[in-house]
Formats: C-alpha cells, structure tokens, sequence
C-alpha cells in the first residue's frame, strides 16, 4: 500500500517538475549527430602471390578428346558465372541436386542460422530506437503510514500514461553493437551460401563416386567370370590327367581373389549410395532420369581460374570472413564508448486523477522529461579489459582472414596442379588398358598352344583387371577434381549461366 502511495505521488510530482519539450529536442539532435568510436577500416593486404603457380604440372599434353568425347567449355566464362546445371550435365545428376537443396538437413540447419542471426540483428538494432509503452495504475491508501491516526482518510489516485525512454547514443556505442550483429549476420548468410555451394559439389562428388562403383562391379564381374571359366577348365584338364595340379590351384586362388574383390566393390557401391541418400535427405526416387555412365560425364573443362584477388569477391567463406573482422572492427568502438558517459531520456505524458471518471477530464493531464547521465569514474578496470579483449579479438579476425584467404589461394592452385595432371594421367591409363587387353589376348594364345604356362596367363588377368580398376579410379578423381575446381573458384551459386544470382541470406 505504501508503495503504491509512493508511485503515484511520484509520477504527479516528476511529470509537473520536468523540463520543457524544447530542451529535448535539443538532446535529441545532438544525439542524432553522434559519430562512432570505431577504428579506421582498412582490408588486411593479401598475404598471397599475385598470380597462380605455372609450371609442367599446370599444362596438360593430354588432348582432351581422349578423356571426354565431345567436351563442351566454358568459352572464357568465370567459374562462378556458370551455372551448375551448365557445367553438371547429367540429368539425374541435375535431379539429385534439386532434391537435396530442398530436403538437405545440413542446409536447412544453415538456414535457421541465418533467421537467429537476422532476429539477433533485429534485437540489437531495436536498441537505437525510442521505446514507447503504454502504462495505467490505480492506488488506494491512507494519507498517514499508521493506519489509527486520528483524522487519517482513504485516498485514491488513478493514473494513465504514456512513457517514452531513449538511450542517445552520443558516443556510438549502441550504433557499434549494431554494426557488430549487423556483420555476424552478413557473415552467417554467406556461410549459409557456402554451404549450398559445397552441397552441391557434395552431391555432385558422390553421384560420380556411386557411378565409379558401378563401373568397379562390372570390372570384378568380368573377371570374376573369366576366373570361373578359368577354373572350370583347369579343373577338367586336371580330371582328364592333361593338366596339373598346380594350374588347378593358381586357378582356383584366381577365383577366390575375385570374390573377395566383387564383396568388396559390392560393399563400396552400397555404402556410396547411402552416402549420396544422406546427401539428398531422402530416399532415391524410381523415376530418376537415366543418366550418364562415368565415362560419358561430360563436365565443364575449360573452367577459366581467373585472378586471385577475385577470390575475395566470388568465395563466400572469404566474404564471411572480412565480415566477421568488421564486426570485431566494431566491437571495439563499443568497448571504447563504454569510457564515456551514458545519457538516456524517459518521458511520460497522460492523466492523473483522484476519481476514475474524471481521469481524462480538462485538468488532469500531466508530462515530464527526465534526462539521466552516468559516468563510469571505477569499474575496477572492466573496461579497460573489455576493450583489450575486443582489441585480441580483432587480431584473431585479421589472422583467421589472412588465413582463409591462403587456403583458398592453396585450394584453386591445388586443383588446376590437378586438373592437368590427372588429364594426363588419364590418358595414360587408358594406353595401359589398351596395353594389357592385347598382352591377355597373347597369353590366352600362347597358353593354349602350349608356350606359356597358366600362371602367365593368369598374370595377364590380374594386370588388366588392375589397370581397368586403376582407370575407373583416376576418371573419378579427374572428375571430381573439376567439381571441386568448380566450387573452390566460387562457382555454383546460380542454376544457369546468365542467371540473376541471389542474396546469400535467400535459400534456394
């Protein structure tokens, strides 16, 4: 009772002793003209060289007809001006991407960070603004604290206002603050960009994985078939005394080896599809488009790399990271304001009255405006901490920049080293092929006329069966080099080439 006694007397007596309006319009333009205490900007130079490293491993003497027939290329486009339904032709290929941007749980967390991030954003940009509320009391009491004092009466006041409280931000601490989650949220979109980009590569990566497995089975199934025919007629010399026992054996050990080796190409197909299944966050569809076999892939390669510093324009994770070093930048402005005084305004304006019905009546109103200020004289060295940390903070921001953009610089020259080098080793793969497909051809011959024994035969068998293996393996890692080429050079972020990109902070 008494407390309400006491707030009602006094919002009456601070409305009515107040200042008047003209001296808060004064703070307020003064406070709209604050300027902020953050350090001057300026982007960290590139700690990389100029240019992409050049020599024999970034020049392929490869043609490229042999690893691709027909090829199309880019023409001189950028990588990230390519679409990815331009440069992954497959159409099933095309329909696995579409099914896991919609239903990727990994990029639906993404997304949901990018909300938090906005609203964290919101939050904090709220604190620039006046807060305005709207405030009603009613109080019953007596007009002495003891309650059996002669003459004491029963009072009643009833209230009903609005209150306005502003924080001028003279200094730039709150604009700060704001900038500082107006960057985190920058930066949280385009990680949320980078992580489309890389599930597309993903899904790209594993459908030609899952391809790879498919043509590692039919290698380990031919050759499982020729160890088969190869035992059954070892077997029958053996039975009819024309042939050995040691042929048997070789035989029978060939057979074996194939088995272990179709299980274990089985096994790798079957974990390669529940991997590409994880991708798309759902389960393969039965009316997928047919689709290309691995060697029919017709990837982009003519994929232009470029200039370095492109880098900071096209890859996300390097935009996200100068984000993060701006919001450090700012960070530091609040830590320094936080030195300075804080001043706030808090009005009110509305009735006051002593009968309900009369509340709003000719009389009753009252206003006031309240300007505080406080200045921080000991904090037992709080600020200072503070604005040494948000000092570390920012040097961590500047290190982890520098860093990013090193390890894209490392990761496009990684990939061109690659993607010259794996045409080349393609190609010799396929002589190779073509080499051990005439030398069995040879030894079947002499092996049936008798010349050689078996097991140079079954030499033979093994060496194809490992260079067919060998060139299912280079053709994935080539093709899979040009996917990641693709996305480390800031590439698939539109669907077509000529395609109006989108904000990084719009999902698919």
């Amino acid at each position: 009772m008494a407390a309400a006694h006491s707030g009602r007397g006094a919002v009456h007596g601070r409305y009515r002793r107040a200042r008047r309006g003209r001296a808060l319009a004064a703070v307020v333009l003064l406070g709209a003209g604050a300027c902020t205490l953050e350090p001057h900007y300026e982007r960290p130079a590139l700690p990389v060289a100029s240019a992409y490293p050049t020599g024999p491993a970034y020049t392929s003497s490869a043609p490229v007809q042999s690893i691709a027939a027909s090829p199309p290329t880019a023409g001189g486009t950028p990588a990230p001006e390519l679409g990815w339904r331009d440069v992954l032709q497959d159409p099933r290929l095309q329909r696995l991407v579409e099914m896991a941007l919609a239903n990727n749980r990994d990029l639906r967390i993404a997304v949901l960070n990018v909300e938090t991030a906005r609203a964290q954003y919101g939050i904090q940009r709220s604190a620039l603004l006046p807060t305005l509320a709207a405030n009603g009391a009613a109080a019953r009491g007596r007009g002495s604290l003891s309650l059996f004092e002669p003459g004491s009466s029963v009072k009643d006041n009833y209230e009903a206002y609005l209150s306005v409280s502003w924080t001028l931000d003279f200094f730039g601490r709150v604009r700060s603050l704001e900038k500082s989650a107006l960057e985190n949220y920058l930066a949280t979109a385009q990680a949320r960009k980078a992580s489309e980009i890389l599930l597309i590569s993903e899904v790209a990566n594993q459908y030609l994985t899952l391809l790879a497995a498919d043509e590692a089975l039919r290698v380990t199934d031919g050759s499982l078939g020729i160890a088969r025919e190869s035992t059954r007629i070892a077997q029958l010399k053996f039975d009819t005394g024309s042939g050995s026992e040691l042929d048997l054996r070789e035989a029978q050990g060939s057979l074996e080896q194939a088995l272990a080796q179709d299980s274990a190409e089985r096994r790798a197909r079957a974990q390669a599809e529940n991997a590409l299944v994880l991708l798309i966050g759902a389960p393969l569809p039965a009316d997928l488009p047919a689709g290309l076999p691995l060697q029919g892939q017709h990837l982009m390669l003519d994929i232009p790399a470029g200039l370095p510093s492109e880098l900071l324009a096209r890859r996300p994770d390097v935009i996200a990271a100068e984000d993060q070093l701006l919001a450090a930048n700012a960070n530091i402005g609040a830590a320094r304001a936080a030195f300075f005084p804080a001043i706030s305004l808090t009005g009110a304006l509305g009735s006051v009255s002593p009968v309900l019905r009369q509340l709003f009546q000719s009389g009753s109103g009252a206003w006031g405006v309240e300007p505080t200020a406080t200045l921080p004289l000991f904090t037992g060295g709080l600020n200072s901490a503070n604005l040494e940390a948000a000092r570390a903070q920012r040097g961590i921001a500047v290190a982890q920049y520098e860093k990013t953009v090193q390890t894209a610089f490392r990761e496009v020259a990684d990939g061109l080293a690659a993607r010259a080098t794996y045409e080349d080793q393609a190609a010799a793969e396929e002589r190779l092929v073509a080499l051990e497909e005439r030398r069995l051809a040879l030894s079947q011959m002499r092996y049936k006329n008798g010349v050689d024994s078996y097991l140079t035969l079954l030499e033979a068998q093994t060496d194809l069966n490992n260079a067919q293996l060998a060139r299912v393996n280079v053709s994935l890692e080539r093709l899979t080099n040009l996917v990641t080429l693709y996305q480390d050079l800031g590439g698939g972020w539109i669907e077509r080439k000529g395609d109006a990109p989108r904000t990084s902070d719009t999902p698919p």
